[in-house]
């Protein structure tokens, strides 16, 4: 096991890793690409610019195009956060009805650049994504090689346990969290106030799989499971399992789920949320009472994490180069923690 920064203890699905190695020496080693599902149309009343960027975030790069193009921060939107500590590509748009596109040609800036612009019709959204492609480096790496590459094939095969990564807690969120929960702690602004509620929430989903990773169903259905469909936030319910279920599941077309905490109960029956209710028990209560008095509502997230076109190359004995794709919302570290061990990196 190895903790994230909330303290949960997060099992591993295969076993300890079977090699350690050293993550993010450069922001190259850490290459990410958006995937919106969908492309400009080429016309419209929005200005759409495929930025690259290295060592900065997405919000950061948000409000420099914002000042640059003498627009509000609300009028620039982008569908995903991404990671500072990474090279990372992906689409902007800014409400720009007029002709502006020789002037944001010229934008440069140490840590990011323009790549491409396009006209479209419409704003991104957040959340509108379909997913991220990964180019990962491991350097350093240490352990056998047949051992190492027979992860990969059950984790291409598998996937892995759909774990919130430490980028969800930051340094003290979960402290911060309890503290406004409990009223020792006024935090005004209201982007950060949902950042705090989302690692209690992401703590309480960790808690629950965690716990189906131990009992080894991670990847099963039980009965009165909430059955997420792939490559959506649409579930099901089935009281019991039957041959259809079991093979829908096989196949990756739908994936046992989690809950993410809210008003209510969940909508999960039967041997799951008895399951999901005495994992969160274990829990502070707090963490449960900030996500309802917040109004959240009760939804689910997958519990496992298909890994898309999984594909490997050796440089050397010593330094790997992974690529694969992940759906939204998910986490590239939640992959190579199954891999390899990087925390003494």
């Amino acid at each position: 096991m190895n903790a994230d920064l909330a303290g949960v203890e997060l099992p591993y699905a295969f076993g300890p890793p079977p090699a350690s190695g050293v993550l993010r020496q450069t922001p190259e080693d850490f290459q990410v690409e958006e995937d919106l599902g969908y492309t400009p149309e080429g016309e419209g009343e929005h200005l759409w610019l495929w930025v690259e960027k290295r060592g900065v975030n997405s919000d950061q790069v948000a409000r420099q195009l914002a000042k640059l193009a003498g627009l509000r921060q609300v009028d620039v939107g982008y569908a995903g956060l991404k990671d500072r500590h990474a090279v990372t590509r992906q689409w902007y748009s800014l409400h720009a009805p007029k002709g502006v596109m020789e002037q944001v040609a010229q934008w440069h800036d140490p840590q990011w650049r323009v790549l491409h612009l396009a006209r479209a019709r419409r704003k991104i959204r957040r959340g509108s994504l379909h997913g991220n492609c990964f180019v990962i480096t491991l350097r350093e790496v240490c352990g056998e090689k047949q051992a190492i590459e027979a992860r990969l094939r059950k984790i291409a095969a598998r996937g892995v346990p759909n774990f919130f990564g430490e980028q969800r807690f930051g340094h003290d969120n979960i402290a911060r969290a309890e503290a406004m929960a409990r009223g020792e702690l006024r935090v005004a602004d209201r982007h950060l106030r949902g950042i705090y509620l989302s690692s209690l929430r992401s703590a309480l989903f960790n808690t629950v799989l965690a716990r189906r990773v131990n009992d080894d169903n991670w990847d099963r259905a039980l009965n009165g499971e909430a059955l997420n469909l792939s490559g959506s936030r649409s579930f099901f319910v089935a009281d019991a399992i039957d041959a259809v279920i079991l093979h829908r599941v096989a196949t990756g077309d739908i994936h046992p789920s989690g809950p993410l905490w809210g008003r209510g109960d969940p909508p999960s029956r039967g041997e799951a949320r008895a399951l999901e209710l005495a994992a969160i028990a274990a829990c502070p209560e707090v963490w449960r009472q900030a996500c309802s008095d917040a109004g959240m509502e009760q939804e689910r997230r997958p519990l496992r994490l298909a890994v898309q076109a999984l594909q490997w190359q050796w440089s050397d004995d010593t330094l790997l180069r992974l690529e694969f794709g992940l759906p939204a919302g998910s986490y590239a570290t939640a992959v190579i923690r199954e891999l390899a061990d990087t925390r003494g990196a």
